[in-house]
């Protein structure tokens, strides 16, 4: 029996088996000419394996590919570790809600230690690959990591869940189907990588070298996103970075033209039982004696918008819900946001309130304009007022907007006539000395 496990007649019977189930059971919003002609791909090299693990030049070009890009896609979620854990809650929500399951609730509420253990992962994972250290476990490791990836983007792409990925931040961001193609390369890669696997050796003769780099390369690869998670990303992609006009962001480009979205919908054969998807111009509503309602897929985008708004869901309101953003962006001269994207998740350490208390009290007396933005309920201000003696005005925002402001609950952003000046996470909380000396000239 085990030798039958082994043998080339089993992998030819699990592997057409699995490709076949795969086949059948996915969606309608993907063409099953492209999925057909990807499994006939991996069918082809993972049975012909001893053909293709002759050309020793294609297992070390996807080697360094698959390499460099999991060390690249590490880093630059590295470099906003909280923005990628925002991202994995908001798809692990997303399954919550689609399958009623607990177990993602579960891991939304780990999603910011689970996006620390990603990076890490990733950057060491590549690195171990390009010196060709721990191979086994190294391939095993990657091709967990990008099936999870691979099907995070399907279903993202397939039911119009998620519209960006997030896989490499705010440097680069991709829609859910061309993420998804970008998984399924490098799930091709990694099987070649399997297919030739013997070429992989150490990149060194010695092993303490090998293990010397590795070594360093992963105390780096768990110190990175620890920092950025601790302080404010080391590079800031966003729209409300540094140096940037959130006045200017909020503006079309000269060549804008809006995107164009179209309802889409599943019916289902009643002769065949076929499922097939329709838009809102073609759908069969009329044809009751073939077709029947089966679901909806949602609106979804068909042509981007073209120079569109870095900024667009910007707003600010006052307790009693009027509308002052227009009077808080147009203020000359400098004032600083206290952004508590929500007050019930703040950090609650004493010592932090009592030094945002302190520069509050010195920006009134130097007559600074300084107030806070909360998504928070009038109820939930009210209680953090009374607990931690805040006397700074509060202003409405939405959670998400103030989210991508600055990745710090509580986090500090100092402006100028509509531009960011500087902005400080709690844990780097300036002295109000500091920051008029070296940032209010």
């Amino acid at each position: 029996m085990k030798k039958f496990l082994q043998s080339k007649v089993f992998k030819l019977i699990a592997s057409v088996g699995l490709a076949i189930l795969i086949f059948f059971i996915c969606p309608p919003c993907y063409s099953k000419m492209w999925l057909g002609g990807i499994l006939a791909l991996l069918l082809i090299f993972i049975n012909a394996s001893d053909f293709f693990a002759r050309f020793t030049w294609l297992t070390h070009v996807c080697r360094f590919l698959v390499g460099g890009l999991f060390i690249f896609s590490g880093w630059i979620k590295a470099n906003d570790t909280v923005g990628f854990g925002y991202k994995l809650e908001e798809y692990f929500e997303v399954f919550k809600e689609a399958t009623g399951w607990g177990m993602f609730e579960s891991f939304a509420h780990i999603a910011q230690p689970l996006a620390t253990v990603i990076c890490i992962s990733e950057m060491a994972l590549g690195f171990l690959l390009l010196i060709g250290l721990l191979r086994n476990l190294t391939l095993w490791l990657l091709m967990l990591q990008i099936v999870f990836f691979t099907f995070l983007t399907f279903y993202s792409a397939c039911f119009n869940k998620v519209t960006t990925c997030g896989c490499f931040g705010d440097f680069l961001v991709l829609k859910p189907w061309t993420s998804f193609g970008k998984d399924v390369v490098l799930l091709v890669l990694i099987t070649l990588l399997f297919v030739g696997k013997e070429n992989i050796n150490p990149l060194f003769n010695r092993n303490f070298i090998n293990t010397s780099l590795a070594t360093v390369f992963v105390i780096l690869s768990t110190w990175f996103p620890i920092y950025t998670f601790r302080n404010l990303p080391v590079k800031d992609f966003r729209a409300y970075a540094p140096g940037k006009s959130i006045c200017d962001g909020m503006k079309p480009g000269p060549k804008f033209k809006p995107a164009v979205y179209e309802s889409r919908f599943i019916y289902k054969n009643i002769k065949t039982g076929e499922k097939k998807e329709f838009t809102d111009k073609n759908y069969p509503w009329q044809d009751t004696l073939n077709w029947a309602y089966d679901s909806a897929l949602g609106s979804m985008e068909i042509t981007p918008a073209e120079d569109a708004p870095k900024i667009v869901d910007f707003s600010l309101s006052d307790m009693d819900g009027n509308l002052i953003t227009d009077s808080i962006l147009n203020m000359k001269g400098y004032s600083f946001y206290i952004v508590y994207w929500n007050l019930d998740k703040a950090e609650n350490d004493a010592s932090v309130h009592a030094r945002i208390n302190d520069f509050y009290e010195l920006c009134k007396k130097n007559n600074i304009p300084i107030m806070a933005l909360t998504s928070s309920s009038t109820d939930q201000i009210n209680d953090f007022k009374h607990k931690h003696n805040a006397l700074y005005d509060f202003v409405s925002a939405d959670g998400t907007v103030l989210k991508t402001m600055i990745r710090s609950n509580p986090g500090l952003m100092l402006m100028k006539d509509c531009k960011v000046i500087a902005n400080w996470h709690y844990n780097n909380w300036p002295s109000f000395s500091e920051t008029k000396d070296n940032y209010m000239k």
